[in-house]
């Protein structure tokens, strides 16, 4: 039996990717902070594991529990993250940094955990959880954005080095998803930037994401992700979920002066 290990578990697309793993006959293990939050994946058969991505002794404690428990690591889901949102000049530089270690290193830690074991298998699926936000742009996303935009060259290049050994990498690009990412994106928004020069476009940013909020459900994302991994010879991208697939086709198209203007024209009807 294949054995994968899920960040981000306890709650959104972790938790739906966790559940279709372990349907599709993989032997999860579904890592989180918030252990209490993931009894229901231990009832259904998922393996749980406390961890956190900033933190590098339950990384390694927890690659070392999969190794000692199953003797391989076949999937690497890298979903854990959130979104850190409030004008660049409002935004302290040890909450960038914040975002960097939990969205970027944390993801980059994990696989280097990891590939020592795939590569003595030769084989293994390596998934990193990106967004669109990686391919586009907003204001007062700054920091959020990088790190995705990061994700994506990263995940590029591991693609390359890993696949003499068997190792494919693949990216998922989620639209906009029923998760509790929206109301932690509009908390520090409006935390950061609701009293600000930056108002505005806070106010009016919050109500942008509190309508992408009612976006696809998590499953979506989920089955993707099972998808690609049970995939011979996976896409190195996956663009899925509500508007996914049209954003990224329009910011393609445009040039960067026409996308501001499309975007910001959107954000309007919000103000």
């Amino acid at each position: 039996m294949k054995i994968a290990l899920v960040t981000g578990a306890s709650a959104g697309i972790g938790e739906a990717t966790a559940l279709a793993l372990r349907e599709a006959g993989y032997t999860v293990y579904g890592a989180a902070r918030r252990v209490e939050r993931m009894a229901g994946l231990a009832e259904r058969g998922i393996k749980i594991l406390e961890m956190d991505v900033t933190d590098d002794a339950s990384m390694v404690a927890g690659i070392e529990r999969i190794i000692e428990e199953s003797g391989r690591i076949d999937v690497l889901v890298n979903n854990a993250g959130y979104g850190s949102y409030g004008a660049f000049e409002d935004v302290p530089l040890s909450e960038g940094k914040y975002q960097f270690e939990v969205n970027v290193f944390g993801l980059a830690r994990l696989v280097q955990l990891s590939t020592p074991h795939m590569r003595a298998q030769g084989s293994g699926k390596i998934v990193n959880i990106s967004s669109i936000g990686g391919k586009i742009h907003e204001p007062l996303g700054g920091w959020y954005h990088s790190t995705k935009f990061a994700v994506e060259g990263l995940s590029d290049s591991l693609r390359l080095e890993l696949k003499p050994f068997g190792i494919d990498v693949v990216v998922i690009e989620p639209g906009a998803i029923k998760t509790e990412w929206g109301g932690i994106a509009i908390e520090n928004l409006m935390k950061t930037s609701g009293d600000t020069a930056y108002a505005p476009q806070a106010k009016a940013l919050a109500k942008f994401f509190d309508q992408a909020a009612r976006g696809s459900h998590p499953k979506v994302i989920a089955d993707v992700i099972v998808k690609a991994v049970r995939a011979r010879r996976p896409k190195t991208r996956y663009a899925a979920g509500f508007g996914a697939k049209p954003i990224l086709l329009v910011r393609r198209v445009l040039p960067d002066r026409a996308f501001d203007a499309l975007f910001l024209g959107a954000l309007c009807r919000f103000a």
